[in-house]
């Protein structure tokens, strides 16, 4: 931490959001250590991404994942946050503001940044609980808690985030109605044509949308229940969102005696009417203009850093606004003016089987508006020329088209597309960021990846839209020397990663193939052999007992039960649990080898026996001799359990510490049949020296005298790799429950074909440690995921479907009774 300087000017920033975090990375890259910052911030957070919020409650993204600067960075730049603090009072005499907690901070520059309060309409029951605003993360966590508890929610008001507000709940299980004062949705960014497409959206994700309807009431008996219309309707309600729009919190720097309107009056250079105080982001007034998007924000935070930072720079001059919708599988983009009149000209296109509107809206030869809805691609493009004011008129003919017929018809690759425009073009609008600052950094820090682009200048950090041209940025800056994009389509079916794919599965609830394909626009009509196997493994982990397990989705060996060898026949492997074997299993092996003149029998590394050379036809039979001696499938073949290697343990050896192949046995018949992204082998040691290999397993436990060591993402394969420790626990018990919560979270986290080792990689061993063995509470809860995953594979084997097809029988793994029963939640 910096130590402070009398040197130094003090800066005191009331508001810790977007647009005062944006002004003091600007000012510490332009004045390093010229300031003593401190900053109050009325939540008791650090500072994150509000334009995020609608994903957190959709489920597609979490808190962490939204958080801009986390506490390191606050740290790091010797900032005094002052969490949870209100200021209530600035004394511009003294030059002091108050906070709520009584702080009395002195300050050399004052800067504003008190955002905007969220507009209640005052009508009856207004105060009611169960009716909230759409702001901040406490009002995401109240809407979430609602949600949980299902039944019927009201959003009053038709706009960006009424709508997105709309979708998450919806998504969430509540049944939605959306109020809404005028005849269309969006009628301030959109078109009576695109806001049909976009009400015919809405209405099918399930939600009710009510245009012209007037709220007059709302009311309940403690808690909400249910509003009131103008025309006497009644809709039911357990939940009110208030998103009717949003006022600039100009409260402070009235009471200061600031001059204010709408808004914080200020200057050019961002000065009140004080001009030792300044003011940034939605509380501001600038030529009579608020602005409530983050992109002038971010404008405004520029021009302010730099003034700060005693710069001489053009002051800021007001802003062109745009619009994207943060709804999964809406696109839609709104920009300018899109009024008509007898001085505008405009160009349509209309492709009504695919859902596709555009119209550009023209002036004198310039685009003035655009509204897009279906294809967002040129977005940035008509923006950019309507900013820059551009002459348009002689590419009028396939101006509609977009940037890759610019003029004349050839059309553009998206890199040499992306090259054509200029260095102020804006590529991210979420945060600001032009072409020509991706350049730079590019350059200048010799950036060559989407995420170190990201992590320096925040392009595509927020909603993601703009990832493509990002990259296409790289490869037009980096030429030959770009190595390609680090974002990773899952197959060619789908510019979909696998993480987006199985987060989109769960926010969407998409519980089929069709809907997959369907809702996530796949490229072709049934999915292929990359991506069919994938999706079949994420729609059973997250949907246990509900999705029906696809069979033609698996690979030959699951179907069958069995390795298939080089020469067309098929190793059988029976499970031994522990590697534990009687001389009745034995006997039964030995027979079916002599019967069906199996031509290799061999010891497994896994501690079991391999009947190798079995042709396809002979499998049923085998596999009848085998269960009709108790004896289910090894699964040798699956992407889930294949063994828990043990040693004799303390039951035989002088050495054991504890029962190491009483916890093996258990431990296998606790996770035999989990289907898991890649194959999953364990080990129990029962002492240090480690005779069973625990440390190159995905998951080893070394017994010691204290308890059990548990140890993760090792291999032994064509990649060799010591295990890491996990952790230590007391009893055999927490054992269980450690090693089946690793697995359950691998299962939810990983790519699929992605080993254990590779999932603890991307995202840290200190990471999986947090929420396996430092968060009781999240431990339990996946260790009760797992068990209800469990009975649901042992309620549903495979014999029940298999019937009929190559093989008449599977695994009876409902005859196997150690499965605890999950806790009620």
């Amino acid at each position: 931490m910096t130590s402070p300087d009398k040197c130094r000017r003090k800066l005191v920033v009331v508001g810790n959001g977007m647009a005062a975090g944006r002004m003091l990375e600007e000012l510490f890259a332009r004045a390093p250590g010229a300031h003593d910052v401190t900053i109050f911030g009325a939540e008791p957070r650090v500072n994150y991404d509000r334009i995020m919020l609608s994903p957190v409650l959709a489920g597609e993204k979490t808190y962490e994942d939204i958080v801009i600067h986390g506490d390191a960075w606050y740290a790091e730049n010797g900032i005094d946050l002052r969490r949870g603090e209100r200021v209530v009072a600035v004394d511009r005499e003294a030059r002091t503001v108050t906070s709520s907690a009584g702080t009395v901070a002195p300050y050399d520059e004052l800067v504003l940044a008190t955002g905007s309060d969220p507009f209640v309409i005052p009508v009856p029951g207004a105060s009611l609980p169960g009716v909230v605003t759409f702001r901040d993360l406490d009002d995401v966590e109240k809407m979430l808690e609602a949600a949980n508890k299902g039944g019927s929610a009201v959003v009053i008001g038709g706009g960006l985030l009424g709508l997105e507000a709309a979708a998450g709940l919806a998504l969430k299980g509540m049944k939605v109605t959306v109020v809404h004062l005028m005849p269309t949705l969006m009628e301030r960014q959109l078109d009576l044509s695109a806001a049909y497409l976009l009400r015919r959206a809405i209405e099918k994700r399930g939600i009710t949308v009510e245009t012209g309807a007037n709220t007059v009431a709302i009311f309940g008996a403690g808690k909400v229940e249910a509003i009131k219309l103008e025309d006497g309707r009644t809709l039911p309600a357990d939940l009110v969102v208030m998103a009717v729009g949003i006022r600039p919190n100009a409260a402070l720097a009235k009471a200061a005696g600031l001059e204010v309107r709408r808004g914080i009056v200020v200057d050019d250079h961002l000065a009140t009417s004080d001009p030792s105080i300044y003011s940034v982001g939605e509380c501001v007034e600038h030529r009579g203009a608020c602005y409530g998007l983050v992109a002038p924000l971010y404008e405004m935070a520029k021009v302010l850093a730099a003034r700060l930072a005693g710069e001489e720079v053009a002051g800021y001059a007001g802003s062109i606004t745009s619009t994207k919708l943060k709804v999964t599988g809406v696109d839609l983009f709104s920009a300018g003016d899109f009024s008509e009149g007898d001085e505008t000209d405009e160009v349509v296109l209309r492709d009504p089987s695919r859902g596709i509107y555009k119209r550009v809206i023209l002036r004198d030869g310039h685009i003035v508006g655009a509204v897009l809805y279906g294809d967002v691609a040129d977005g940035s493009w008509y923006f950019d020329l309507i900013k820059k004011h551009a002459d348009v008129s002689e590419m009028r003919e396939t101006l509609i088209y977009g940037q890759a017929f610019q003029g004349g018809g050839a059309a553009l690759d998206p890199i040499s597309a992306v090259a054509a425009l200029s260095d102020d073009a804006e590529i991210c609008g979420c945060n600001g960021v032009s072409k020509g600052t991706i350049v730079g950094a590019i350059k200048a820090k010799g950036l060559t990846t989407l995420d170190e682009v990201r992590a320096v200048t925040k392009a595509s950090a927020s909603c993601g839209q703009c990832t493509g041209k990002v990259e296409a940025v790289l490869a037009a800056t980096l030429g030959a020397a770009y190595s390609g994009s680090s974002r990773k389509p899952m197959c060619k079916c789908t510019d979909l990663t696998h993480e987006e794919v199985r987060g989109f599965i769960a926010s969407k609830e998409l519980k089929s193939f069709p809907a997959i394909l369907q809702e996530l626009g796949w490229k072709t009509s049934c999915g292929c052999p990359t991506c069919r196997p994938a999706l079949n493994y994420y729609l059973i982990a997250a949907w246990p007992g509900e999705y029906r397990d696809d069979l033609q989705s698996r690979f030959v060996n699951e179907r069958l039960h069995a390795n298939i060898q080089k020469d067309g026949t098929f190793s059988v492997v029976p499970r031994m649990w522990g590697g534990l074997t009687t001389p009745a299993e034995l006997r039964a092996i030995a027979d079916i080898a002599e019967k069906y003149q199996v031509p290799l029998v061999k010891m497994t590394g896994g501690q079991r026996v391999d009947l190798i050379g079995i042709p396809k036809a002979s499998l049923p039979n085998v596999w009848a001799e085998l269960l009709a001696a108790g004896m289910v499938s090894g699964q040798a073949y699956a992407k889930g359990l294949r063994t828990v290697k043990t040693c004799v343990g303390k039951s035989w050896c002088r050495f054991g510490t504890q029962d190491s192949m009483g916890l093996g046995v258990k431990l296998e018949k606790l996770m035999c049949g989990s289907w898991t992204p890649a194959k999953v082998k364990l080990a129990v040691s029962g002492c240090p020296r480690n005779c069973s290999e625990a440390t190159v397993k995905d998951i080893g436990v070394i017994c010691v005298d204290s308890g059990y060591d548990i140890h993760i993402a090792g291999a032994a394969g064509l990649h060799v790799r010591a295990t890491d420790l996990l952790g230590h626990v007391d009893t055999e018990e927490e054992a269980l429950e450690v090693c089946a919560a690793v697995l359950q979270a691998y299962r939810e986290q990983a790519v699929y074909l992605d080993r254990l080792y590779k999932w603890s990689e991307k995202v840290g061993l200190d990471a999986v440690r947090a929420q396996i063995i430092d968060d009781l509470a999240n431990r339990k809860a996946l260790y009760q995921r797992f068990l209800v995953s469990q009975r649901a594979v042992r309620k549903d084997p495979w014999a029940e479907r298999v019937a009929g097809r190559e093989l008449h029988e599977f695994m009876p793994l409902a005859k196997l009774d150690i499965i605890p029963a999950p806790v009620e939640a």
